[in-house]
């Protein structure tokens, strides 16, 4: 079994000789470089090809958000797949990390399991948020004033598919959304693999960009004014 190759950026030596630690006991990580800033982050990531970065928000030079968007843009790392790490659960962080392309956003107090894990998951392809932040982060997405979403085409996505990546962009997971449509995990698994790769996206957490920037899911505020809009004309 091929190991998942893991980069770790961060501007503190001894967290990153700690992180290194935990993640080389296991057999199915390697921790193949290190970085201490924005700047050393993309060029090691262009000289290891890591499956995995492990980012910090707060660095010298060029922090983890530009540092994120970078490598992200950089069509050399499309296979790397960026988890950053921060002390705090700003919600600006984690809009902005999303936006940059980062596939999730894990506190540095979780514990050294939870960690390990959301690097298996976020190699995988699955986002990864703590349950606080994915809270935030939905609720940001549907309720966020003033909205100006991008318009995202959808063209060439079925109507069953279109189901499927509103009600991620709602916040649903696999189970829920299998309930509403009434259809089986598995088939909802399939949707979400044809719209990653219809919609070039990383992962689901892109998809609920997606979602926004579609128009497919309505931001609450305004739901609220075209309702109270039509109160006023009966």
């Amino acid at each position: 079994m091929t190991a998942v190759r893991v980069l770790l950026v961060d501007d503190q030596p001894l967290l990153r000789r700690s992180l290194a630690m935990i993640i080389d006991k296991e057999p199915d990580l390697e921790v193949v470089g290190q970085a201490g800033d924005g700047v050393e982050a993309q060029r090691e990531a262009r000289a290891t090809r890591p499956d995995v970065i492990l980012m910090d928000v707060r660095m010298p030079r060029v922090d983890g958000l530009e540092a994120t968007r970078r490598i992200c843009a950089d069509p050399a790392l499309d296979r790397a797949r960026v988890l950053v790490l921060s002390m705090f659960e700003l919600d600006e962080y984690v809009h902005e990390a999303l936006r940059a392309g980062a596939s999730g956003f894990l506190l540095k107090d979780a514990r050294p399991e939870d960690l390990l894990e959301a690097v298996r998951r976020t190699h995988r392809g699955e986002s990864l948020f703590a349950p606080s932040i994915l809270t935030r982060l939905v609720h940001h997405f549907t309720s966020a004033p003033n909205p100006s979403p991008r318009r995202t085409s959808l063209g060439g996505l079925t109507g069953r598919e279109v189901d499927v990546l509103t009600l991620v962009g709602r916040g649903q997971s696999n189970d829920e959304i299998a309930t509403t449509l009434m259809i089986s995990v598995k088939t909802v698994k399939t949707h979400l693999t044809h719209l990653l790769a219809k919609l070039r996206a990383r992962d689901r957490a892109q998809l609920v960009i997606t979602a926004y920037d579609s128009g497919l899911v309505v931001p609450r505020v305004a739901e609220r004014t075209v309702r109270s809009g039509h109160c006023s004309r009966d």
